[in-house]
C-alpha cells in the first residue's frame, strides 16, 4: 500500500497551501464532545495516535474531545459505528485505513459501504511495519536465519497479527505465499495484544506497525529483524529495510487516517482537516511520531478518498486470491 513520491509531494503541497489560507475560528465549527473512536483495543498504533491528539485538538476547537476504543471484526465494529452516527460532523475515526480499504473484500456481506458512508478527512501518518521476534526464538537473529527456520520447520512458526483479516494478517499470508514458506498466522484482539503475545513466547514472530512495536525492539523485549518503507527508519536505524533483506511487500505498513460520518456538514469536515493538519505541523508532534518510527503525512480529503478507493481495488484481489474470510 503505497503512497508516490508525487502524491506525498502533492500532499505536502495541498498542506502548505491549506496552512497559508485564513481558516474560520475553529471552535465556531463545534458546539458540544467530540468523539474519536478507535476501532482496535487501547496501546495499538491507531488508540496511540488518538491519544497524542485528543488534547491538542481539544486546545485548537475548544471543546472536549474523547477517545473510544470500539475493536472487534477486524476493525468494522468502530467503523460501523462512525458510518451511522448522526451526519453532523462530531464523531470521528481514526484508524489504519487498510483495514478500511480490504473491509469490503473480506465481508461480502459488510453493514456498512466503507467508500459511501464514510467520509475521509485527513492521511495522518505512515507507520512502517516491523518484522520482529521473541529473542529467544533459537538460532534467529536476521532474516536469512529466520528464512532458513521457517523451511526447516514448516507450518511450526506462530506469526501473531492484530486480528484475521487485519492488514498486518493479510501481509503476512502474502509474503508467505510470495516467499514460498509455511508459517501459521495466529490473531490477536488488536496490535497491543499481538506484540505482548510475543514479548511473551506464546507466539514467536510480529509484522506490526512501528509505532507500537518499536519501543519493545529498543527495550530488548524484542529482536527487530527488518522494516517496511523507501528507506531505514530513523528511529531503527540499523534495522535493513525489507528491500535490502530481499523480502516482499516492502512498501507495507500502517497508513492511520481520519474520517468521519458522509453527509456531514463540509465546513465542519474541512474545520477539522485544517486542524488536524496545523496540529500535524507542529515540529513536537513530527518529532513525536519520527521517535516512535512514524512518519507525517497530512494533506487533503479528496487525496485520502483517492488512496481508499486504488487500495480498496489492491487489498480485494490480494484477499480474493487468498481466499482470506473476514471474521
Amino acid at each position: 500500500m503505497k503512497i508516490t513520491r508525487r502524491m506525498a509531494t502533492t500532499g505536502l503541497c495541498a498542506l502548505a497551501a491549506a496552512l497559508a489560507l485564513p481558516v474560520p475560528g475553529f471552535a465556531q465549527g463545534f458546539d458540544r464532545t467530540v468523539r474519536i473512536i478507535v476501532p482496535y483495543a487501547p496501546g495499538g498504533t491507531s488508540d496511540t495516535l488518538a491519544r497524542i491528539f485528543a488534547p491538542l485538538l481539544q486546545e485548537k476547537i475548544g471543546q472536549t474531545v474523547v477517545v473510544e476504543n470500539k475493536p472487534g471484526a477486524a476493525g468494522n465494529i468502530g467503523a460501523d459505528a462512525v458510518a451511522k452516527a448522526d451526519k453532523d460532523g462530531q464523531t470521528y475515526l481514526l484508524t489504519d485505513v487498510g483495514t478500511v480499504a480490504s473491509a469490503p473484500g473480506l465481508f461480502p456481506d459488510l453493514s456498512y459501504k466503507p467508500l459511501e458512508d464514510l467520509a475521509p478527512v485527513t492521511m495522518v501518518m505512515f507507520s512502517p511495519y516491523v518484522l520482529a521476534v521473541n529473542p529467544k526464538l533459537e538460532g534467529v537473529t536476521d532474516v536469512p536465519s529466520l528464512l532458513a527456520y521457517v523451511k526447516a520447520n514448516p507450518g511450526k512458526l506462530a506469526v501473531a497479527n492484530s486480528g484475521i483479516g487485519g492488514v498486518n494478517h493479510i501481509t503476512a499470508v502474502a509474503m508467505a505465499k510470495e516467499l514460498g514458506i509455511q508459517w501459521k498466522t495466529v490473531p490477536y484482539k488488536g496490535g497491543a495484544a499481538a506484540t505482548q503475545a510475543v514479548v511473551s513466547g506464546e507466539s514467536k514472530l510480529i509484522i506490526n506497525g512501528a509505532t507500537a512495536t518499536l519501543p519493545f525492539v529498543t527495550n530488548g523485549q524484542l529482536k527487530g529483524l527488518a522494516v517496511t518503507g523507501e528507506q531505514r527508519n530513523a528511529a531503527a536505524p540499523d534495522l535493513p529495510t525489507f528491500t535490502e533483506a530481499k523480502l516482499p511487500q516492502a512498501d507495507a505498513g500502517s497508513w492511520q487516517g481520519l474520517m468521519t460520518t458522509a453527509g456531514s456538514p463540509p465546513d465542519r469536515v474541512q474545520a477539522m482537516n485544517a486542524a488536524m493538519n496545523e496540529i500535524l505541523r507542529r515540529p513536537e508532534v513530527v518529532d513525536r511520531i519520527k521517535q516512535q518510527g512514524g512518519r507525517v503525512v497530512g494533506g487533503s480529503g479528496e487525496e485520502l478518498g483517492s488512496w481508499l478507493k486504488t487500495n480498496t481495488e489492491r487489498w480485494g484481489k490480494v484477499i480474493a486470491d487468498a481466499g482470506i474470510k473476514g471474521q
